[in-house]
């Protein structure tokens, strides 16, 4: 497995993938870790299968062409008609136009990420962007994004706490304003930047916390697969946080109160939220799945209502 760097077909936009290796790591956190929940707990042992990842989160220009379609949509983002000449991208759902700059004034640019997504528009965004490069690409799972982000390190973050501010981008005096371009600051060990900070990133996995109870040492890969809208898991912490939550075994989930003031008119069940700290990150599994398997990953966020 190489690094490499891909164009999304017909856009001119490129994007960084980075290689994770196999491995087995601890997840969760230790009971004496400062800032620690009772959720990062039990620790356990996980084995990784190999992946890549995206260098950086999904930005605005990456995320704008599958946002912005020429397709008519219906509420729920299907396409009002579907022809036999149309492409399987134009066919994928994706989100009708917002009212509001979806950035809320903090930047949309090339190198901003892409934030206010729910978990169903990133899921699609990995859908749309299968379709367009016909590899298989998908959000990572809460073990895959915390073996990344940890790096073969075993600590409260991938760096020493005392030079986060030189890896994370975070909000210890409460005063920042917004965040910033993706890697402004220095990458983890293995290369991939913002794991802490900038904006928090979605991850495939329902959220319980319970999740870790009765697991046993050595599972591969293991996924809590939702069986609700809510609560879903988001990780790394954002611009808008204190230290203590970009922790690399921090959970974070969602709530619907993030989607009170959705930037859409009228209200997507499917699509918008007015978290303006959340994005997402990309992994394209080195083994490919079944058909079967990659429509799960992509549709789990229509459970209950969206």
């Amino acid at each position: 497995m190489k690094p490499y760097t891909a164009t999304i077909p017909k856009t001119g936009v490129d994007y960084e993938m980075v290689p994770i290796p196999c491995g087995e790591f601890t997840m969760g956190s230790p009971e004496d870790e400062d800032g620690r929940f009772d959720d990062e707990g039990p620790q356990h042992k996980v084995k990784i299968e190999p992946f890549w990842m995206g260098k950086y989160e999904v930005t605005w220009v990456q995320y704008e062409p599958y946002m912005i379609t020429p397709v008519a949509r219906n509420k729920d983002g299907s396409p009002e008609t579907i022809t036999p000449d149309m492409e399987p991208v134009d066919i994928t759902s994706s989100p009708t136009a917002p009212y509001t700059e979806m950035s809320f004034g903090m930047g949309n640019g090339e190198g901003f990420p892409a934030i206010c997504m729910t978990q169903h528009a990133a899921n699609k965004f990995c859908q749309w962007l299968s379709a367009q490069t016909g590899h298989f690409y998908r959000l990572p799972t809460e073990a895959e994004w915390e073996y990344a982000c940890r790096a073969g390190t075993d600590g409260p973050f991938h760096c020493k706490p005392e030079e986060l501010g030189d890896y994370a981008i975070f909000d210890p005096t409460q005063i920042r304003t917004g965040y910033e371009k993706v890697g402004t600051r220095k990458p983890n060990p293995w290369g991939l930047y913002d794991m802490h900070g900038n904006v928090m990133e979605w991850v495939i996995d329902g959220y319980s916390e319970k999740t870790y109870e009765g697991r046993k040492d050595g599972l591969i890969n293991p996924i809590d697969w939702p069986t609700s809208l809510y609560p879903r898991v988001a990780r790394g912490g954002s611009w808008y946080d204190p230290a203590e939550e970009l922790r690399s075994a921090r959970r974070i989930f969602s709530d619907e109160a993030w989607k009170v003031l959705d930037p859409q008119l009228p209200k997507s069940i499917w699509y918008h939220t007015d978290a303006h700290w959340l994005g997402f990150r990309i992994v394209r599994p080195l083994k490919t799945p079944s058909a079967e398997e990659m429509e799960k990953y992509w549709s789990i966020g229509t459970l209950d209502e969206g």
